[in-house]
């Protein structure tokens, strides 16, 4: 990115996990900063932390931090962004968040690089991240999108627990201690919802993620529903969701049923995704290999494999797709977006 104009970046939540990855893309990346600016919560002020070599001290997320800042990477919360996203705006500032503030206003982009990078342009200072669970389902059907048109979507998650924040990760691991040691566990953080009941997340599969809605489906599933129909931009594809919590620290998994408009032909189908952008095509069932959550950690892509004509359907395909949910689930996407901003590329 040599020779680039350099930009004043703030980093929003710079101590939780995805703030954290964020950094070291932007790092790794070389992204073209005149000045960083880490900020978090009173909590976390004060915290030291190393970039290219140099010691950045934590600040306290407030309006007035914003000055002179051009590019603000939000990941501290909803309420963090409702409350500061307006002042970064009035600073000048573009603002991309990686929560649910704000992901379906109609006045907000809801982009996925591999996707529909275009919408970048349509911004009024805010630019939303999609859920993770959402962003690596619709960056593997845009091409068969794009191909053959897409009426319908099943899908269920198998999500990490890194999705739910570091606590839920050492709630897990303490867990897996207790019971392989036989004693009694008293369950804290999972599922992360409206009322005190907690469940067990150790040698578990729990089907909630989020908090209940009054139609029988969590927020997450809802998110997953919503976020898909604006990303592909069609109201009319049918989109089912089933959520569910498991026992694997990083990396979100995922069965798809897609229902396809026209017929296909599974080797193209197959080609199409092996030629995408941002897709890794893992399927050679016939030596057992096919996308895997442990694979697929630290690295930015979206793995797709398991490929396969459904049996009740001419036009339905199966398909299994895996990604790092704090990577291209959250940090990648972003830095991506905050590139595209960047350079125009």
């Amino acid at each position: 990115m040599s020779n680039q104009k350099l930009f004043n970046v703030a980093v929003v939540g710079a101590t939780g996990a995805v703030g954290e990855q964020i950094l070291g893309l932007l790092e790794k990346r070389n992204f073209p900063i005149a000045g960083l600016k880490l900020l978090s919560s009173k909590r976390s002020a004060g915290t030291k932390i190393m970039f290219k070599g140099q010691e950045h001290i934590v600040e306290e997320a407030k309006p007035e931090s914003f000055e002179g800042v051009e590019i603000a990477l939000f990941s501290a919360g909803g309420d963090v962004t409702k409350e500061l996203a307006p002042h970064a705006i009035e600073h000048g500032a573009i603002c991309i968040d990686n929560t649910n503030a704000f992901r379906m206003d109609p006045e907000t982009p809801l982009v996925v690089p591999e996707v529909n990078i275009d919408k970048v342009s349509e911004h009024k200072g805010l630019i939303a991240n999609p859920n993770c669970s959402t962003i690596q389902m619709v960056a593997a059907l845009k091409p068969l999108l794009d191909r053959y048109g897409i009426s319908r979507i099943i899908v269920s998650t198998y999500q990490a627990v890194s999705g739910a924040g570091s606590r839920a990760i050492d709630e897990m691991l303490r867990q897996t201690r207790e019971v392989l040691e036989g004693n009694e566990l008293v369950p804290d953080i999972l599922p992360v919802g409206s009322l005190p009941v907690k469940h067990q997340i150790a040698f578990n599969a729990i089907p909630q993620i989020d908090k209940f809605q009054d139609n029988g489906y969590t927020l997450e599933e809802m998110k997953m529903i919503r976020e898909t129909k604006k990303i592909l931009d069609d109201e009319s594809i049918d989109v089912t969701a089933t959520c569910v919590r498991i026992p694997v620290v990083n990396g979100h998994s995922e069965s798809v049923y897609v229902e396809l408009k026209n017929d296909y032909d599974l080797e193209e189908v197959k080609q199409l995704l092996a030629d995408a952008p941002g897709l890794v095509l893992v399927d050679d069932p016939a030596n057992q290999k096919y996308p895997l959550a442990t694979d697929a950690v630290g690295k930015p892509d979206v793995f797709v494999g398991r490929l396969r004509r459904d049996f009740g359907s001419p036009r339905g395909l199966n398909m299994w797709i895996v990604s790092d949910n704090l990577l291209k689930g959250a940090a990648w996407n972003a830095v991506q977006i905050a590139e595209y901003i960047a350079i125009g590329k």
